[in-house]
């Protein structure tokens, strides 16, 4: 078979990333060559590929699903925001530049064949392509230049499904508006919908699948229910606010309570989805000093704007907090910066020298190149592999080595994003922090991130394969856009009885 899918959503955090990674795990599972697209994505949590390119971590997730190694053609345009107006445009792997929401207008004819460049070189390599949009088709102000939306189903006559998050209610009212805000061009590419996160009884959806379908002409491909468990590899801080990590009962006598910083740009959190899925350890996102009191590890994560997140720290008191801390401290990457003796940014902030927390002998200076890579490397006698995505370099001079970086006492830093992901290394770090912490916890012995991602994976093809309508989906990827009526000419033809 040969073909392609775009996965749009009526919102940003509607499910596009999970059903688009369903989708592709179902069809290689039914051995299909399918590879995951996503022509721009706004994310600060990433990955570099092994060819060294920084793609948006979502991306390399859906590669998995398929059983691919990622590549840049998967995400050939990431942002990143650096501010609320400003992003780095990385550009098939490489920084490019950065924008402001205006200077951007001036990119889009060059991002937008960069794009199309790389669906048709995996439109050409691969039987089936899984695109997914970015935020909401109907973000109608964006629409003009638009290329990971409608702009991109348009240019490369794609069918689009819209995924809708029924948990957050007016999910009826979300597909049709999404419809009606079209052109009657761009309503010809929207082929149906999905419902996602469904709790309750199918009964009383039933009549509302029924209208949706009426109104607007389009099948209702059918409704994921709500599945607990699917919150490893989130796109965005976004999913944050209503992310729920079950604590499973500990291996040892006690849990091990970790606090994570959460930055205003925090980046890579995905860093700590291997901690949460340890027996007994309990993550948590903390924004405040007193949140700190009672944890027994507190990691400052990775961020896209590390001077202005110091100076946040600074001023919520966070960073006093940290610094007369007895109990253990792990920095990544922006955050390991944060914990040296010194910053020099004429870069990305162009602060010049800011003082540090000054709990690490490093020195950071950043670079104009980026630092992308796939470093391998021993810790506590465990094998480690992660990778690396800073501007800022640090110049360790005193403590212990740890992984590139260093540790004194109870502090940690590395640059190293996905260390933690090593089972082995992750359970003989939580060892040390545990005794450190006078905390009676002890790591499980069998735990394998690896395989708890594949277990999430074929949650997620399980999903498509029995809830969706999976004969109908597969002929919409093979056939293309089919005939669909304007769904303005439709409005006033049928009215749900009284």
């Amino acid at each position: 078979m040969k073909g392609a899918l775009l996965v749009a959503g009526t919102t940003s955090d509607a499910g596009k990333s999970v059903v688009t990674a369903g989708i592709c795990r179902w069809l290689a599972r039914q051995g299909v060559r399918v590879a995951p697209f996503k022509a721009q994505n706004m994310s600060l949590n990433s990955f570099v590929t092994a060819e060294g390119a920084e793609i948006g971590r979502a991306q390399e997730v859906q590669a998995r699903a398929s059983g691919l190694e990622p590549t840049a053609d998967m995400n050939p345009i990431l942002l990143k925001p650096g501010s609320d107006r400003r992003s780095q445009v990385v550009l098939m792997g490489q920084p490019l530049t950065d924008v402001d929401a205006m200077e951007y207008g001036g990119l889009k004819d060059l991002l937008r064949a960069k794009a199309l460049e790389s669906l048709e070189r995996l439109r050409s390599a691969y039987d089936v392509v899984i695109c997914e949009g970015a935020g909401s088709p109907a973000e109608i102000n964006l629409r003009k230049g638009d290329i990971a939306n409608m702009g991109l189903a348009r240019a490369a006559n794609l069918p689009v499904i819209v995924v809708g998050d029924i948990d957050r209610g007016g999910v009826f009212a979300a597909f049709y508006g999404t419809v009606a805000l079209l052109s009657p061009e761009d309503q010809a590419h929207i082929s149906g919908f999905v419902v996602n996160k469904f709790r309750g009884a199918h009964e009383l959806l039933q009549p509302g699948l029924d209208m949706i379908e009426n109104l607007t002409g389009r099948e209702v491909y059918g409704v994921l229910p709500w599945l607990d468990g699917l919150w490893l590899d989130v796109e965005d801080s976004l999913a944050l606010d209503s992310r729920s990590v079950p604590v499973r009962r500990p291996y040892g006598r006690q849990t091990l309570r970790v606090a994570v910083v959460r930055l205003p740009r925090i980046s890579n959190f995905t860093d700590l989805d291997a901690l949460a899925a340890e027996p007994g350890v309990l993550v948590r996102f903390v924004t405040s000093p007193a949140e700190l009191d009672d944890a027994d590890l507190v990691v400052l994560p990775g961020s896209r704007a590390t001077v202005s997140d110091l100076a946040w720290l600074r001023e919520s008191g966070l960073a006093r907090a940290v610094q007369e801390r007895k109990r253990p401290v792990l920095g990544i990457c922006g955050g390991f910066q944060m914990l040296g003796e010194e910053i020099l940014d004429d870069v990305e902030s162009g602060a010049g020298r800011v003082e540090g927390l000054g709990l690490l002998p490093v020195s950071v200076t950043f670079a104009r190149e980026k630092t992308l890579g796939r470093p391998v490397g021993q810790a506590y006698g465990e094998r480690v592999h992660g990778y690396e995505i800073h501007h800022g370099v640090a110049s360790v001079h005193g403590g212990e080595p740890f992984l590139d970086g260093c540790r004194v006492g109870d502090v940690w830093g590395t640059t190293w994003h996905g260390a933690l992901e090593n089972d082995g290394f992750r359970r003989a770090f939580l060892t040390d922090v545990a005794e450190r912490a006078g905390r009676a916890f002890t790591p499980a012995p069998d735990v394998s991130f690896a395989a708890l991602r594949e277990e999430r994976l074929d949650a997620l093809g399980d999903l498509v394969e029995t809830h969706l309508d999976t004969a109908k989906l597969m002929a919409l990827i093979e056939q293309g856009p089919g005939d669909v009526p304007q769904i303005l000419s439709k409005i006033n033809e049928w009215r749900p009885a009284e």
